[in-house]
């Protein structure tokens, strides 16, 4: 059984820290770049600008013991357990962002809204079509 997680590429975001990033994209998410690992070419044939896409990010910058958070930040709602929440500091720190393509060039995917840090590893990306 393979339990490795394997990085596909980066973000390239005008955002750079955890606090200049909104709560999610729809939100006042920007437009940022993913950059895919050249190996992964022939597994972007099919995207197109346009397409409504989940990009999966592993978030770095996530404390990863913490287990009960106060909701969106907000230190005047109780605090409950981050599964019950999209807080970023989790266990495993899996960022999941519903976004459109603008542009592709090559291994670059330019998509929007985006709320992630520059520097975001990319884990997946799935189409949002069933």
């Amino acid at each position: 059984m393979n339990t490795t997680l394997e990085i596909i590429g980066y973000l390239r975001s005008e955002i750079r820290t955890r606090d200049d990033a909104p709560k999610q994209g729809c939100e006042g998410g920007i437009e940022a770049t993913a950059e895919i690992k050249e190996e992964y070419r022939e597994a972007l044939e099919g995207l197109e600008p346009g397409s409504e896409i989940l990009l999966f990010t592993w978030l770095h910058e996530a404390d990863r013991s913490c287990q009960k958070v106060h909701p969106r930040g907000d230190e005047s709602r109780p605090k409950r357990g981050v599964f019950s929440t999209r807080s970023p500091d989790r266990p495993n720190p899996i960022g999941l962002h519903p976004v459109t393509i603008t542009a592709i060039d090559g291994c670059k995917i330019k998509v929007r809204p985006m709320e992630a840090i520059d520097g975001t590893p990319l884990v997946d990306i799935k189409t949002d079509q069933r």
